[in-house]
């Protein structure tokens, strides 16, 4: 079983910066596609971003955010920054076994608590 714990998450100005990181347990986490998805309040779950060994956007974030993954350390972050009012939501990571990176949260096997992004105006 894998287990995944975000951290980073908090309060910050629009135009600020935040970087956030999710340290995995168990399995083999060099092998895994990770994500990141966000879901504000009232809305679905979207993707973010992805990273195995290549990296994928949603069109939303590019340019701004940046994913990148330490497999010696099973850890994987999401460098936000230019952050918007808009990007404000709970921030879920999140592993998936394939070898091809998904968008859809139905592929990922493994998911994280959540930590709270909030970007003041």
């Amino acid at each position: 079983q894998v287990q995944l714990v975000e951290s980073g998450g908090g309060l910050v100005q629009a135009g600020g910066s935040l970087r956030l990181s999710c340290t995995a347990s168990g399995g083999t986490f060099s092998t895994y596609v990770m994500g990141w998805f966000r879901q504000a309040p009232g809305k679905e779950r979207e993707f973010v971003a992805a990273i195995r060994w290549s990296t994928y956007y949603a069109d939303s974030v590019k340019g701004r955010f940046t994913i990148s993954r330490d497999n010696a350390k099973n850890t994987v972050f999401l460098q936000m920054n230019s952050l918007k009012a808009e990007d404000t939501a709970v921030y879920y990571c999140a592993a998936d076994r394939s070898t091809i990176i998904q968008t859809d949260t139905g592929f990922y096997d493994y998911w994280g608590q959540g930590t709270q992004v909030t970007v003041s105006s």
